[in-house]
This record gives structure tokens, C-alpha cells and sequence, in this order.
């Protein structure tokens, strides 16, 4: 099932979405949070962050896993996940780090590796809620289009439209941005309990509707998401601007 929430700007996005992630931590003080990295999800981690500094969420025992990171980068690299996570979150809230996990992109063997991140995935009991964005082309982690839905944790080629979208961290010039990345699978994504997609933006307003309004298939890869029993969809108007959501949808 999938609600919406429509907001005016991302900052309000920020909000809404931390709300779902100070509830689901006030029922479950070490809930597994799955997190994206990217430009959409900056206000709800600087909303998170100032709670957590006016005491009104713990993450003392909150474990986190993120989607993705890009093969070849070390987790000092400016541009890796890694980087991104501790500036923007981990360094920022009282949060261990020995429970804040991403693959490691530096890996000698990448498929153990994969396999590694799965299993610590089902040791720390599933993800409880998945923070997501979607790409231009229907992505989510880096499942590109023509992905298989049921695959988990896997090396990715990541596409030329994708890494010409991620120029702009690495000096507008798409061929610095890394060839490959370790991600989820579209497997472990559709395991989590609860799912929140923000989308921001009238450029994904058209992918945005045929993810969630149009047929279920692999070369829209978040149209799988019409399956999860519960995703909330946080969007600007603008992102929602193709969609005609049923009054009783949203929340």
C-alpha cells in the first residue's frame, strides 16, 4: 500500500520524514534504519540531527545500513558514502560506529563481500524502515533498469545517465565518477517492514508517476515498490505534479 504525504518544499520533507523515523525509534530504540545518500535526504538528517540535540530522539542503540557505495573509493575519499554519511549524520549524533554499516567499496572480493553485507543485514534482524530516493531512470540504490527484483546485495555497473547525474560531486566530468558500485538489491529493499521514498523536484515528476502509477516492471525498477505492503511517499509538489492521488492515500 502507498500513502503520500504532498509538501510545500524539502524542508518540510525533512520534517515529515524524521517524524517517521523518531516514531519508528520511540517504539524500537535499536530499529535497523536503512539510509540513501544524495541531495533529498540532507533536511531530514539535519532535522534528525537537531533533535537529537534537543534530546527528542536517542540513537544510542540505533543501527543503520546504507544502500550503496561506489567501488574504489576508500571511506576518507571526499565522494564516498562513507564520507557523506559521517558529515552529514554519523559525527553529528551519538551513534556508535561499530552499528553504522555500508559495503565496503575497497573490498579485494567484492562478492564475499556482498554476501558479508547480507549476512549482517539478517543478524541484526532485517531493516526496520528504508529511506529512499529514485533516480530520472526509475533506480533505487543503484538497481538500474532491467534489474532483477529478487537479487540482494551484488555488484552494479552503474549506467551513463546515472553517472553523468553524479558528475557534480566529482568535477562535472561523469568519467571520474566511479564505473561500478556495491548495492542492496532490489531484494533487500522490498524486505524491509516500512519504506519512505522523498522525491523532490519537477524533473522526476514523469518517472515518479510511472513508477507508482504504471505497470509493474524491471525497466522501471522502483515500480516494485506497488508491492510493499507499506511505503509513504514524501514528494514536493512539483515531484507529484503527474500524479492523481486518491484522496484516501493521503495522509
Amino acid at each position: 500500500m502507498i500513502q503520500y504525504t504532498i509538501v510545500d518544499n524539502m524542508e518540510t520533507m525533512g520534517y515529515w520524514a524524521a517524524d517517521m523515523v523518531a516514531e519508528q525509534i520511540g517504539r524500537k530504540p535499536d530499529s535497523v534504519l536503512g539510509l540513501a545518500t544524495g541531495s533529498t535526504p540532507l533536511p531530514l538528517y539535519g532535522e534528525l540531527v537537531r533533535r537529537s540535540e534537543a534530546g527528542e530522539v536517542d540513537f544510542t542503540a540505533v543501527r543503520t545500513v546504507n544502500l550503496d557505495e561506489y567501488v574504489g573509493l576508500p571511506s576518507d575519499h571526499p565522494q564516498s558514502y562513507r564520507y557523506f554519511m559521517r558529515e552529514h549524520l554519523f559525527d553529528r549524533i551519538p551513534i556508535d560506529p561499530e552499528n553504522t554499516a555500508l559495503p565496503d567499496g575497497m573490498a579485494q572480493d567484492l562478492s564475499a563481500e556482498c554476501r558479508a553485507y547480507d549476512q549482517l543485514i539478517e543478524k541484526w534482524g532485517g531493516i526496520d524502515l528504508q529511506v529512499l530516493g529514485i533516480g530520472h531512470n526509475g533506480h533505487i540504490g543503484f538497481n538500474e533498469p532491467g534489474s532483477v527484483f529478487t537479487l540482494k546485495t551484488h555488484v552494479v555497473d552503474i549506467s551513463e545517465r546515472t553517472r553523468i547525474a553524479n558528475a557534480r560531486f566529482f568535477g562535472d566530468d561523469p568519467q571520474k565518477v566511479p564505473a561500478q558500485a556495491i548495492t542492496m538489491g532490489i531484494g533487500n529493499i522490498m524486505a524491509a517492514r516500512k519504506i519512505v521514498l522523498l522525491v523532490s523536484g519537477r524533473s522526476k515528476a514523469e518517472i515518479l508517476e510511472r513508477a507508482l502509477c504504471g505497470d509493474v516492471n524491471p525497466l522501471v525498477p522502483a515500480s516494485v515498490l506497488q508491492l510493499h505492503p507499506d511505503v509513504t511517499v514524501i514528494a514536493d509538489q512539483q515531484a507529484a505534479a503527474c500524479i492523481e492521488i486518491p484522496e484516501a492515500a493521503m495522509i
